[in-house]
C-alpha cells in the first residue's frame, strides 16, 4: 500500500473516534471519515509512515503515547481570528467591564487557541480600563494544543491575521516585524504581560481554583455531545464568580442545557 492511496477502514475509524472522544471529548460522528483520513494522511507523510495500519500499530504501541497528542493535535479545528463575534467584546466594553470596579480581575479563554481571542481580551481591557496595571488582572489562557500554544508564546502575526483589528490597535499594540521578506506583526509586551499560556485538557483535572470573572469557551463546545456539554457548564458555574459571566460560541448555546445560569444575550451568560 502506497502512502497516496492508505485507505481509513471502519474499524480504524471508530478506533481513532474512540481516542480522540476519551482523551478530549470530542465527538467525531459518522459522516467525518473524509475529514478524518485528509488529516491523518499529513501525519503518515510528515512520520514516513505507508499505511494507516502502521499508524494504529504505533499509537497502541508504548512509544506511541506522545503520538497520541500530536494525533488531537492534527484533529481538532484550530478556526479563530482577532474580534471574533465582535458583539461579545462590545457587550463586554459596554456592559460588564464598567461594573467591575473591584482589584482582582480574573479572566479565562478556555480555548485560545493560537491566541487571537486572549489578546482580544487583552486590548479590550487596556482600552476599557486605563488604570490596568494598577490592578491584579490576569487572562489565563488554555488549550489542548501545545502547537497553537507555541505560536500564542510566540505572538507574531501575518497582516492578514490581523484584519478585523482597528488599525489605532494595530499601531499601538503590535509591532512591525520581518521574518525573511515577509513583514509580520509581533504582539507588545502591554498585551502579552496581561496572558498566562497553559496547556490544559478541559476533560481533565482542573489546576485553577478560581473564581472567574468572566470565562470565554466559544466554538469548542460544538464539538462535544450533549453530557460532555452538561459536564462542562456545570464546572464553568463552579469556578465563576457571583455576577462573573460565560460567554460561549453563537453557533452553540446552552439551550437543552441544564443550568442555573441567566441568559443575557445571545452566547452571553450570567452567575447571579
Amino acid at each position: 500500500m502506497t502512502l497516496l492511496t492508505a485507505e481509513l477502514d471502519r474499524s480504524q475509524f471508530q478506533e481513532i473516534s474512540r481516542i480522540i472522544y476519551d482523551q478530549c471529548g470530542i465527538s467525531l460522528k459518522s459522516g467525518k471519515e473524509a475529514l478524518v483520513r485528509a488529516r491523518l494522511l499529513k501525519r503518515l507523510r510528515a512520520l514516513q509512515i505507508r499505511s494507516v495500519k502502521e499508524y494504529m500499530d504505533l499509537i497502541s504501541s508504548d512509544k506511541g503515547r506522545d503520538e497520541i497528542d500530536t494525533l488531537i493535535d492534527v484533529m481538532t479545528t484550530n478556526k479563530t481570528s482577532f474580534f471574533r463575534e465582535s458583539a461579545h467584546f462590545d457587550y463586554l466594553t459596554e456592559e460588564i467591564l464598567p461594573a467591575f470596579t473591584h482589584r482582582r480581575l480574573r479572566f479565562w479563554s478556555a480555548a485560545c487557541s493560537s491566541g487571537e481571542e486572549p489578546y482580544t481580551l487583552a486590548m479590550v481591557l487596556r482600552e476599557a480600563i486605563p488604570a490596568i496595571d494598577q490592578k491584579d488582572a490576569l487572562i489565563l489562557s488554555t488549550d489542548i494544543s501545545n502547537q497553537m500554544l507555541e505560536t500564542a508564546r510566540k505572538g507574531i502575526y501575518s497582516k492578514e491575521r490581523l484584519d478585523g483589528i482597528p488599525q489605532a490597535y494595530v499601531q499601538k499594540y503590535f509591532k512591525r516585524t520581518l521574518d525573511g521578506t515577509e513583514q509580520r506583526y509581533r504582539v507588545r509586551s502591554e498585551l502579552r504581560k496581561l496572558v498566562r499560556l497553559a496547556p490544559l485538557n478541559l476533560m481533565q483535572a482542573w489546576p485553577m481554583k478560581g473564581p472567574f470573572n468572566v470565562i470565554f469557551c466559544r466554538n469548542v463546545m460544538i464539538y462535544f455531545d450533549r453530557p460532555t456539554q452538561q459536564r462542562l457548564v456545570n464546572r464553568f458555574w463552579d469556578l465563576l464568580d457571583t455576577g462573573g459571566y460565560l460567554f460561549v460560541g453563537h453557533s452553540e448555546g446552552l439551550s437543552g442545557i441544564r443550568h442555573d445560569f441567566t441568559y443575557m444575550k445571545p452566547a452571553i451568560y450570567k452567575k447571579r
